[in-house]
């Protein structure tokens, strides 16, 4: 199943180039649905097998004997089964809101979404680091043309091009520690990579190897100060490409790094280093997400820099370097995967249907939006992590874990920023749906970029529409809801995490069985605290929407921030060569906070 479900997208992609002239637009569309359903299939089974151990595919039956083999590697555990049935899920939808979404009558933007979707699969499937850079060469090749597919339009090609040449040279930065880890090894699947970097001491060479991987992935994972490309590629991008980037495409890039660390580096690197490392740069992430998330009008840009936002957090859960931590982020991301879809197909269907995503152009406008008016809040409070909703399990079991890692600072992170991301969207809600407060001020916020809709505005939203997005915030809430979710994350995190098992199965077909974990769920501490940040959520927003009147009367109240926050919009210049130089500055800071003395 492994190999067909990176296998399958790929040929449904070359029928439909051959046949899309012959075919109506309706055939196109129901063709390449099939062959993503058939995805969902695949990698479903997959899961379903793996859920009891690991399932290992080796290419033409080149099976290793003793520990030795020039064969290349499937290794499909439950997280990397589960992030490749979600991209297949997420494809699966987006094409389904393209059919009455995008105009285009040939086959190139399914083409394109299908191999999208088969570098996700690839990338998330792989046991070996140089398929890794294959794959995610064909995802990245596939999202640069999604981005700026609209050729006609300036922006659009500039978004693109900012996206291709950063993504691309961090790409090329990963090829290079490919390279160092071949010479020092002359291996390149990670089992192999795991086994002969066991015993190796630490060395300047690994470290840099190490650096050079991490900022490839981290690049696509849009981890700070790797992460300006983002908001310029989703504000130009089509609504549904932009569910695939911040859903699927950003967490496979944290997914390869802590993929590559565990299966090849936990004894070759000092796990305290790589912690604290992950620790710094995440809450930086973070955070400055966060800032500018709120200081965004443009509604596709302020959803981008919420990704930025919950990316760090994904990262601060993972960089603890426990299974605890691994559930936690495993169960946050699937369910801000679904929250955050959902809300960009929600973009999609205000720029159908208004033209525009502009907070200050359509505030009051949308009282006509019929459905949206009650989904697009639904979806503000899930983000701020509002219980049940699997945001808030996922958010709760990630603070649980900064806090018995003794990083008692965690919990109050994940409200703070889970408040600020939500807020954003309960503020935007209530300008456009409900009209509430005055209009922002012109020239607040990043608003150049934006997504244009041509042609006839949409007059309802058509069931195509409409059932993602329902069935998105669905998916999020049932995860959350679900009996036993907590504890097959936990099982699957332990096997993520078992460095020698992984290696051991792979090589010699062995692995000592893990005991089952039967048992997790809510605790009172974690609804409390989810009720917290969406409460807080309620409170941002309503701070953002009438801040005006009150800064009118107390005007000295924020002039404290006004002068760090220009800085910050300042540095999201749109510069493709600053862009460069803060990738740079990351991978430099990167090393250095590995090569900071233990305490």
């Amino acid at each position: 199943m492994a190999p067909l479900a990176v296998a399958v997208p790929i040929m449904v992609a070359a029928l439909i180039i051959m046949v899309d002239r012959r075919l109506p637009r309706l055939a196109i569309d129901l063709l390449a649905t099939a062959g993503a359903l058939a995805d969902v299939v695949f990698t479903a089974l997959i899961l379903h097998q793996s859920a009891s151990g690991r399932v290992i595919t080796w290419s033409a039956g080149w099976k290793p004997v003793h520990g030795l083999s020039v064969g290349i590697v499937l290794v499909d555990d439950p997280i990397g089964a589960g992030i490749a049935l979600l991209a297949a899920a997420l494809v699966v939808l987006a094409l389904v809101f393209s059919w009455h979404y995008i105009e285009s009558e040939e086959g190139h933007y399914h083409c394109l979404m299908l191999l999208f979707l088969a570098g996700m699969e690839g990338f998330a499937l792989t046991g070996d680091i140089f398929d890794m850079f294959v794959f995610f060469e064909l995802m990245g090749a596939a999202a640069y043309a999604l981005t700026g597919m609209k050729i006609e339009d300036p922006t659009s090609v500039q978004g693109g091009m900012n996206f291709g040449i950063i993504n691309s040279l961090g790409a090329y930065i990963a090829l290079m520690g490919v390279g160092l880890l071949y010479a020092k090894t002359g291996q390149l699947g990670l089992p192999q990579l795991g086994r002969a970097l066991a015993h190796q001491p630490r060395s300047e060479l690994l470290v840099a190897a190490f650096v050079m991987l991490m900022a490839g992935f981290l690049v696509k994972g849009a981890m700070a100060p790797f992460h300006f490309w983002l908001a310029d590629a989703h504000a130009v991008a089509p609504s549904p490409v932009c569910v695939l980037f911040s859903g699927v495409m950003v967490p496979l890039g944290v997914y390869g790094a802590f993929r590559v660390y565990w299966a090849a580096f936990p004894t070759a690197i000092a796990r305290p280093d790589v912690s604290r490392a992950f620790l710094a740069l995440g809450v930086v992430t973070a955070v400055v997400g966060a800032v500018m998330c709120l200081e965004q009008r443009n509604f596709k840009r302020l959803l981008a820099y919420s990704t930025i936002a919950h990316v760090g957090l994904f990262i601060v859960a993972l960089g603890l370097l426990t299974s605890e931590g691994v559930a936690g982020a495993a169960i946050y991301i699937v369910s801000h995967a679904g929250v955050k879809a959902a809300l960009f197909l929600m973009a999609g269907v205000l720029l159908a249907r208004y033209g525009t995503v502009d907070e200050a152009e359509l505030h009051g406008r949308c009282g006509d939006a019929g459905l949206l008016r009650w989904l697009m809040p639904v979806g503000g409070l899930a983000l701020a992590c509002l219980p049940p909703f699997g945001t808030a399990l996922g958010k709760e079991i990630s603070e649980d874990a900064g806090s018995a890692a003794g990083y008692l600072w965690v919990p109050a992170l994940f409200v703070a920023v889970s408040a600020c991301t939500g807020g954003a969207v309960l503020r935007v809600a209530g300008r456009m749906l409900f009209g509430l407060g005055p209009p922002p001020e012109e020239g607040a916020g990043q608003t150049s970029g934006d997504e244009e809709r041509e042609g006839e505005p949409l007059r309802r939203i058509p069931a195509t529409m409409a059932v993602p997005i329902l069935t998105l915030l669905g998916g999020a809430l049932a995860v959350g809801i679900l009996p036993g979710v907590h504890a097959a994350a936990e099982n699957a995190a332990r096997i993520f995490v078992d460095s020698g098992g992984y290696r051991n199965q792979a090589l010699f077909g062995t692995a000592a069985r893990l005991p089952a974990v039967h048992e997790g769920g809510w605790s009172l501490s974690g609804v409390l605290l989810g009720l917290l940040s969406a409460g807080l959520a309620l409170g941002v927003a309503a701070v953002g929407i009438w801040s005006r009147p009150i800064t009118h009367h107390f005007p000295r109240l924020l002039d404290w921030g006004r002068r760090p926050l220009s800085v910050l919009r300042e540095l999201h210049s749109g510069h493709v060569g600053d862009y460069v130089a803060w990738l740079m500055l990351g991978l430099a800071a990167l090393g250095g906070l590995l090569s900071l003395p233990a305490r």
